[in-house]
């Protein structure tokens, strides 16, 4: 079943449970498309209001963006449980052994889509936060700590990975990627709550 056609009880109901999946690249998914949601909303309670008529042409575009990595991330939670099947059944087999390679780098593709997602994102969060309705500022804060979780969450889930393969090519691009994403984006989340603490937004 796909987790994200379940409701919000029954998908937590199926991660408390002892089921390996969903795990925490589910959680991560859905986190971060809460996280996408709340910009959207932002977004589309700004666009079409005559006192923000001058941003509108970048919170526009920021909406479309928002839009199009909601669904997608939604769809990465699915394709994570996919990944993690071939990787469960390849745990027998020696860590070096190249099927087993070739399985935990597959279960890395999913969440390091959702981390680049996260990113996507939270350029888009932070133009809707400059620019989006002032009266619903909390929301545009909000969402950009959820991807911020959803980032991190997402790279844990990478990393549970490339570790154990650490002398692979690919899984060491991997790391400097991630490790890359992170070093600004966890930046971009944290400037964009500390901005609205200490009332520069």
């Amino acid at each position: 079943m796909d987790d994200m056609k379940r409701t919000c009880r029954d998908f937590c109901e199926a991660l408390a449970s002892s089921a390996p999946t969903p795990g925490g690249g589910g959680a991560a998914a859905l986190c971060g498309a809460v996280g996408v949601a709340l910009g959207c909303m932002v977004a589309s309670l700004t666009v079409g209001k005559p006192a923000y008529a001058a941003h509108e042409a970048a919170v526009s575009e920021a909406l479309k963006k928002l839009d199009a990595l909601r669904q997608r991330l939604l769809d990465l939670a699915e394709e994570d449980a996919e990944g993690f099947l071939p990787l469960a059944k390849a745990y027998r087999l020696p860590k070096d052994d190249p099927e087993r390679v070739a399985a935990t780098l597959g279960a890395c593709r999913a969440p390091m889509a959702m981390a680049q997602c996260c990113c996507e994102a939270l350029d888009a969060v932070a133009v809707v936060a400059q620019f989006g309705a002032k009266s619903v500022l909390s929301d545009a804060v909000c969402a950009a700590a959820v991807l911020d979780a959803a980032l991190r969450c997402a790279a844990v889930n990478v990393k549970v990975n490339t570790r154990e393969i650490a002398e692979d090519a690919e899984a060491a691009a991997l790391e400097r990627e991630l490790d890359t994403l992170l070093s600004e984006y966890t930046k971009t989340a944290t400037a964009i709550v500390r901005d609205f603490e200490e009332g520069r937004l």
